[in-house]
């Protein structure tokens, strides 16, 4: 990469961060001003890169050295300016285009590897012959065995039509088996899973972050439910990490009346015009909803709920969302890299600012904010952030303040997460590998020779016998790395139950239908179907932005 890259970046931050008044609130530059100070910044820039290159003992890596300036110039503005670089970028753009190519596997680390979950129907991994508990040995002629998932992931993706070679361990075969694969196109859909729960209930997993599809895709699920009979529906934007604004936009159109405002962006300068985003109208729904965020919804998602929230549309069940509400345009740097710069603010309709406040702490604590279930008020200490600005009052009725994301109208914690509860989720996915390969004695029956794709599970399917248990209790007392017991499992049966019910699920069908076995035990889940008659009441209380 060329040393005038660096140079070029800088003039974009710089510019950049005064247009959208990142550098507070001074006064209004003059175009002259702004050239002068601009030179000066460049000019100090190069001549650094002068100085290192006539002085530095060792070889210097210019690409690494104006990667590093660019992001430590964007984190001393805010936390969520970012560089990227060409892997990054392209990984950003495939993300907002709901496909990316690869060869269409869900993958997950466990303690000795990377093993392939699940596989995407109609890609090159399906058709290839991919299983779920394959191993990556090798991919492209790399040793893969001590990879992360991160890693695997990189290298199995790549240009569609290229090919990638993969050795992989699978349970009964004595040596790796070779794949030559074309990477193709996958999809990375918005909304992960729907299906119906009881009492007419519908529920929909939008998990997958707000795409080109993700309006469309929302549509297509409420339709389907309500031919399976739904009268109420769950919204889940757990772990929504947000992403397209128009298509908040859309999805908050889908219950709210055209005209209604869903979200306010300010410029963090007088100099900013400030714009008011509203529904499109269209056909409204008006079936009773409850809307579900936790600790890792951000941006959109919380666009989405803070709009329902303040509109009195929906109930929001959860613990309180990450607190994200900065803008960021796009730029797209020479050589295929790009960053993102803030340049504004989000507001909810009443008013609400939706960013908590970074001024104090390092990067990690902005990030590491909340603990699994949200703590009192979404803090890692449980102590309530400090309010911004006046209170708002919904049209529920419910008084909030700006300055810390979206807080839940109910708090739900989640499912605690233990040592012995993780230790027994490595269990299971071991013992199902083994169970699904044929190599369970006794349990040849739950071999499975290809995925049939179901995404959903019947109750009678998959349930987990006194037998079946007594082999897993057998197969850990042999497995010495998991460091179980029967004692453990029996005090945890229920638990244990469930993940083994989730893994032959996910094995047999598909992640989707694994995970509806695990939400089916779901606290938070089961919270949110309690309050279906409350969300009923909410309806008919929505008022216009005034």
């Amino acid at each position: 990469m060329k040393k005038t890259f660096g140079v070029i970046a800088i003039i974009i931050i710089f510019l950049g961060a005064l247009i959208g008044g990142l550098f507070g609130s001074f006064p209004r530059k003059t175009s002259a001003d702004t050239a002068i100070t601009s030179e000066r910044v460049v000019a100090d820039y190069r001549e650094a890169l002068d100085v290192i290159d006539k002085n530095y003992v060792g070889e210097i890596n210019h690409e690494k050295v104006s990667e590093s300036s660019i992001q430590g110039m964007l984190y001393m503005l805010d936390p969520h300016s970012s560089f990227f670089t060409r892997d990054e970028f392209r990984k950003l753009q495939e993300d907002q285009q709901s496909q990316f190519y690869g060869i269409g596997v869900s993958i997950l680390q466990h303690r000795d590897g990377v093993y392939v979950q699940s596989i995407i129907p109609n890609t090159p991994a399906d058709k290839a012959g991919l299983h779920y508990g394959d191993r990556f040995v090798e991919i492209g002629g790399k040793d893969a065995k001590d990879w992360s998932s991160a890693e695997v992931s990189k290298n199995v993706r790549g240009v569609g039509g290229t090919p990638v070679n993969l050795k992989i361990a699978r349970p009964g075969i004595e040596k790796p088996l070779e794949f030559n694969i074309v990477r193709g196109g996958v999809p990375l859909p918005s909304i992960r899973n729907y299906f119906m729960l009881k009492d007419n209930v519908g529920y929909v997993g939008f998990t997958g972050g707000f795409q080109e599809t993700s309006a469309d895709e929302l549509d297509e699920a409420i339709a389907d439910l309500k031919k399976q009979g739904m009268k109420s529906m769950i919204l889940d934007l757990r772990g929504n990490p947000g992403g397209i604004l128009p298509q908040a936009i859309e999805v908050v159109s889908r219950f709210v009346p055209r005209g209604q405002t869903v979200v306010s962006v300010k410029g963090r300068s007088r100099y900013m015009t400030s714009q008011e985003m509203k529904t499109a109208g269209g056909n409204t729904q008006e079936f009773p909803l409850v809307v579900m965020i936790n600790g890792n919804s951000a941006s959109a998602s919380e666009i989405v709920a803070g709009a329902l929230q303040d509109y009195g549309r929906a109930l929001i069940v959860g613990s309180d969302s990450f607190g994200k509400g900065l803008v960021q345009k796009v730029f797209q740097l020479p050589y295929g890299t790009g960053l993102t710069l803030t340049t504004a603010r989000y507001y909810t309709p009443f008013g609400r600012s939706l960013q908590r406040d970074y001024s104090s702490g390092s990067i990690y604590d902005y990030y590491t904010h909340h603990t699994e279930d949200g703590g009192e008020n979404g803090t890692a200490a449980g102590a309530k952030p400090k309010p911004a600005g006046s209170p708002v009052a919904t049209a529920g009725g419910r008084i909030f303040y700006g300055g810390r994301g979206i807080e839940p109208d109910l708090k739900a914690p989640a499912l605690a997460f233990t040592p012995l509860r993780a230790r027994l989720n490595e269990a299971a996915f071991f013992f199902v590998r083994q169970l699904v390969a044929g190599q369970i004695k006794g349990f040849e029956n739950y071999k499975v020779e290809k995925q049939n794709f179901n995404s959903t599970v019947a109750p009678t399917d998959f349930q987990t016998n006194d037998k079946l248990l007594d082999a897993f209790r057998i197969f850990t007392a042999k497995d010495s790395a998991n460091g179980l017991t029967a004692e453990n499992i029996n005090s945890q049966l229920d638990y244990a139950k469930t993940r083994l019910r989730e893994e032959i699920a996910t094995a047999n069908y598909s992640t989707e239908a694994g995970q509806q076995v695990l939400l089916e035990t779901d606290p938070q889940i089961l919270k949110a179907i309690d309050t279906i008659p409350e969300a009923k009441r909410l309806m008919g209380t929505i008022t216009a932005n005034k």
